[in-house]
């Protein structure tokens, strides 16, 4: 299938700007010695150069400058493919590729106003759930189920506002979760990676792009982060968390896609072999149950 970059409007522009952006981080990822190229005694910049990419993906120096620069050119598939090969891309991250430099047409579902009401099963898992803390997020990353131990570990997510309960918002916002998560920045690229996979899906949904503004505006370390981030629909990331009532927990995250079509995301957090994790989110959980405990 051959295509072209084009379209109208602030959507078109922002997907050029996009792949424009991810195309040169990709590149700069890649060292000239890891593809079998000359490191060189010029090389001013990270990574290769678009002649290397163009070199190692068989197009024109011509046509991959004007893809990087979001012009309007006749793009396929298998061009694509390449290129993506290239840059060494992950599956995850050859989809976002193809979203943002193959124009689709495909209705965006639309989100309900009204609180996302989890299946019965779905609600089942969680309450079973208890010694790992897990969350249900939408494909906007609002937090819209959670179960006991997530409440313990994290914080009451039913004290907040339904329209605050954005969990990327949540991370940079409250300090909370500053102060829980040790390695905050791995915390929070993992959560970014989704963000990114999703933003790629859904690149014509214009909430994207003005949620991603505000942050910018907000966080000066918003802007890092995100331009840091890989892209991953599952990222594997183990956390360390010192909290305030049970000391130092470690937890395995895993993010699964939940089946159906409001497109939610589980994540659990699972305590990690061979450490007293899951004691202690026992003893915590109890404690709350009977207060006495503490007292011993």
């Amino acid at each position: 299938m051959i295509t072209r970059i084009e379209g109208d409007g602030l959507n078109y522009d922002v997907r050029l700007q996009a792949l424009s952006t991810f195309l040169k981080t990709q590149r700069s990822k890649i060292s000239p010695e890891s593809v079998g190229l000359p490191t060189g005694s010029r090389r001013r910049t990270p990574g290769l150069r678009r002649e290397e990419v163009s070199q190692l993906a068989g197009v024109s120096t011509t046509w991959y400058t004007w893809l990087e620069q979001g012009r309007d050119i006749q793009v396929s598939h298998s061009v694509l493919d390449n290129i993506a090969s290239a840059l060494r891309l992950t599956a995850d991250e050859r989809k976002y590729l193809f979203s943002l430099a193959m124009e689709h047409h495909s209705e965006l579902p639309t989100l309900e106003e009204e609180p996302v009401q989890l299946h019965p099963s779905l609600q089942k898992i969680l309450q079973e759930l208890h010694h790992c803390p897990t969350v249900i997020s939408d494909r906007r990353c609002y937090i819209v189920g959670w179960n006991d131990a997530a409440r313990h570990v994290f914080m009451d997510f039913e004290q907040i506002a339904p329209e605050q309960r954005n969990m990327i918002s949540l991370l940079f916002d409250r300090k909370e979760f500053r102060r829980l998560a040790v390695n905050w920045e791995d915390f929070v690229s993992g959560f970014l990676a989704i963000f990114r996979a999703y933003y790629g899906q859904y690149v014509d949904d214009e909430w994207y792009n003005l949620f991603l503004d505000e942050m910018m505006n907000r966080h000066h370390d918003f802007h890092t982060l995100w331009k840091q981030s890989s892209v991953s629909s599952a990222p594997d990331v183990l956390i360390e968390f010192r909290h305030s009532k049970a000391g130092k927990m470690l937890f395995d995250l895993t993010s699964l896609q939940v089946q159906g079509s409001s497109d939610l995301r589980c994540s659990v957090y699972t305590p990690a072999p061979e450490t007293a994790t899951e004691r202690k989110l026992m003893r915590l959980i109890e404690r709350e149950a009977d207060p006495h405990l503490g007292e011993q």
